[in-house]
Order: C-alpha cells, then sequence, then structure tokens
C-alpha cells in the first residue's frame, strides 16, 4: 500500500500535491457501489410494496432513502477533501480512508432496514467515521494552524453524534426528524466554517486543496453511481423471465447509462480539474462541485430505481410514483449538469433546460402508455442533448474551462 510516517503531517500547500488517486481510495470507491445498489433496492421495495400508498412512498419511503444517501455522500466526501488537503500516503490519512472505507461497508449493510433493526449500526458507523477523521487529523498536525479547524470540526461531529445515536434509539418518525437535524447542522456548520464558540471559524475560500485532485475524486465517485446503474439493470433482467419487454427495457437501460456519461464527460466532465486550477479560490468552486455532483448523483440513483422498475414491469401502466424516478432520474441529473456547465464555463447551454421542460411535460400522456416509453423517452431526450453538445463541439477547437469562480 505504501504509506510515509516521518515528519509532521502538513497540507498541500507545504508538502507535494497529491496526484493522482491512490489505489487506496479507489479501494474505497468500491464500497460506494455495493452501498448504492442497497439505497436504490430499499427505494425500489418502497415503491412496489402492495400495501403502500404509491404516492405516499415517494415522500415518506423517498425522503428516508435521501437522507440515507445524503450520509453517506458525507463520509465519501469528507474523505475526499481529506485526501486532496493532505498527503494521501501519510499513514495518518491512509488510517482515516481505511476507518471511512469499513464505517462505509456497515452503513450500506444496515440501509435496508436503518429505521427499524439496524438504526444503531448505521448511526454508530456514521459518527466513527465523521469523529475519528478530525480527531486523527487534528492529532497528526500538531501546532499547525490547521488543528483548530480539526478541534473544531470534531466538537461539532461529536455533538451531532448525540442526536444520531439518540434518533437510533427511537421511533421512526422521531428518528428521522433527529437524523435530518443532525445531517443540517453538520451541512451548515461546513458551510460557515465550522464556527464553535471560543474556537472561532474559517473562510473556506482560504483552504488549501490539491484541485486537479479533488477533481478526479468527483469524477470517479461519478463513474461509480453510473457504474451502480448498470449493476441493477443487470440485476433486475436476471431476476426476469426474459421476455421480450425486458429485453427492451433493459437495452433501453444501457443506453440510458451511455447518454449520461457521454453528457457528463462533453466536455466540462473531461476538464474540470483545469477549471478549479484556473480559479482564485479553488475550494470555492470544489464546493461548488461537490454539490452539483451530489444532484446528479440522486439524478442516477432515481434513474436506477427508474431502470427495476421498467424492467420488472415493462408493459404496465407506471404510477405517478413510478414516473417521478424513471423521468425525474435524468431530468435532475440534467438539472445538475447545468449548473456543473456554468461552474466550468460560466453559460448553461439551452438543450439542458429545454430537456428537462420535455421530460416534466411527458408525464402526463406517459401516464396512460405502457412503461417502455416512458424509458424511449429519457433516451430520446437524452439522446437530443447529446447530439446538440456534438454539433457544438464539431470543427471547433476543444473549449477551454472559463469558470466564474
Amino acid at each position: 500500500m505504501g504509506f510515509r510516517e516521518s515528519g509532521r503531517l502538513e497540507p498541500v500547500a507545504s508538502a507535494a500535491a497529491p496526484g493522482r488517486a491512490t489505489f487506496l481510495e479507489l479501494f474505497f470507491d468500491l464500497v460506494y457501489v455495493f452501498a448504492l445498489t442497497r439505497i436504490s433496492t430499499r427505494a425500489f421495495e418502497d415503491l412496489t410494496d402492495p400495501e403502500a400508498d404509491h404516492g405516499a412512498a415517494v415522500v415518506t419511503g423517498g425522503g428516508k432513502t435521501l437522507l440515507l444517501l445524503l450520509a453517506l455522500w458525507a463520509v465519501w466526501q469528507g474523505t475526499a477533501w481529506t485526501t486532496s488537503r493532505y498527503d494521501p500516503y501519510r499513514l495518518s490519512l491512509q488510517a482515516v480512508v481505511l476507518i471511512a472505507l469499513v464505517c462505509s461497508m456497515v452503513m450500506g449493510v444496515a440501509i435496508p432496514r436503518a429505521f427499524s433493526q439496524t438504526g444503531l449500526m448505521f448511526a454508530v458507523a456514521y459518527v466513527v467515521a465523521q469523529v475519528s477523521r478530525p480527531l486523527i487529523l487534528a492529532v497528526a498536525l500538531g501546532p499547525h494552524p490547521y488543528r483548530r479547524l480539526k478541534v473544531r470540526m470534531t466538537v461539532v461531529f461529536a455533538a451531532t453524534g448525540v442526536l444520531w445515536i439518540v434518533g437510533a434509539l427511537l421511533p421512526t418518525n422521531a428518528q428521522v426528524m433527529l437524523w435530518a437535524a443532525a445531517l443540517l447542522v453538520e451541512y451548515l456548520d461546513a458551510r460557515w466554517g465550522w464556527p464553535v464558540p471560543g474556537l472561532g471559524r474559517s473562510t473556506v475560500s482560504k483552504w488549501e486543496i490539491a484541485g486537479e485532485h479533488l477533481a478526479e475524486r468527483y469524477q470517479q465517485f461519478f463513474l461509480v453511481a453510473l457504474g451502480e446503474t448498470i449493476l441493477v439493470a443487470g440485476f433486475a433482467y436476471t431476476r426476469g423471465t426474459g421476455e421480450s419487454g425486458q429485453v427492451w427495457a433493459i437495452t433501453l437501460a444501457v443506453a440510458t447509462s451511455i447518454l449520461l456519461w457521454r453528457i457528463y464527460v462533453q466536455r466540462a466532465g473531461q476538464i474540470l480539474g483545469e477549471a478549479v486550477m484556473k480559479a482564485r479560490h479553488p475550494a470555492n468552486i470544489g464546493r461548488s462541485a461537490a454539490d452539483t455532483h451530489l444532484v446528479m448523483v440522486i439524478g442516477l440513483a432515481a434513474t436506477a430505481i427508474g431502470y427495476e422498475l421498467i424492467i420488472e414491469h415493462p408493459l404496465g401502466h407506471p404510477p405517478a410514483s413510478w414516473l417521478v424516478v424513471v423521468l425525474g432520474g435524468p431530468a435532475l441529473f440534467l438539472a445538475g449538469r447545468a449548473r456543473f456547465e456554468y461552474e466550468v464555463f460560466g453559460r448553461i447551454s439551452p438543450s439542458r433546460w429545454i430537456a428537462v421542460l420535455v421530460l416534466a411535460a411527458a408525464a402526463v400522456p406517459l401516464l396512460f402508455l405502457p412503461g417502455l416509453l416512458a424509458s424511449a423517452t429519457g433516451v430520446l431526450v437524452l439522446g437530443g442533448v447529446a447530439v446538440a453538445d456534438a454539433r457544438r463541439a464539431h470543427g471547433a477547437p476543444p473549449e477551454a474551462a472559463a469558470t466564474p469562480f
């Protein structure tokens, strides 16, 4: 695995900046392939429960599933920022990644019953991952000024950790409220520089990061989420009977994944690292790109759930709750991709918002048509966006990053 253990831990401005992602980081990402499939499985069960109100399942079940996804994302993102701010080959950093890896795996295992039998398992794993990271770094940094930031983060995660643990011991409604409150506090604290009374706060724009490394980590997580969509589609098809409708459904699912990849990489997805390096404050565009990728990943997760629903019921008339994920997943991805384009180029192509409007308008007539046609509509709309991107780039030199940050 390889590590460095001599000397004090230094931020990237004081030490050699991290280059490509390490093998340990890529190994860490593999856990999320499993964890994201558990997210899709949980949502699929809510939407296909014969005793449940499907409309309510979108709101209540979808909200709880989103809460779990946000917790997974928080652990991954915190780890990615850490390895982009400090030397990932140092022993202390590798300990952080390994602890996060184990905790993420435990969280993934606990996801299906996180609001019943395995709530405490999920909460403890999350709290250990979040508290151990700044605590280890606070020790490893020694007298460095950044140590105060890690101490503040430890205090915040320890305080919200109480909400996570107590919530896991309470009935479901109270559990959801406490876990949502904990995530909200953590998110707002991160936005405001982790303020703690008596210990001050930080200015995020002054944080030192290896921009290219962080950009690569977000690109890799997007690929993990995209790979999960293909995995879910494959599992759903193998459970079926192989009838012609299901063959068409998985064909459309694979086509959708290919188009999602194409739209992401053309061209902002290829040069995010360049945009981060050009930014006056790389941490600002890094934080913005984090939110954008979260939106796109949620869109991919919803799209994967839609694959599973249509592959299992290709010729049935989908209820409105199903169309929310079948069409809403690609629409949410496109919304995030539009913001991503703005972050890299300072503009938004009209094809993005036109496609979102078309998907929304198509929802009503698709309520009365076979679900297979909903998937086909998604492919046609995404295909139109991909063609528009290709036409804009045809015959022109590769567009350089022009970030407004």
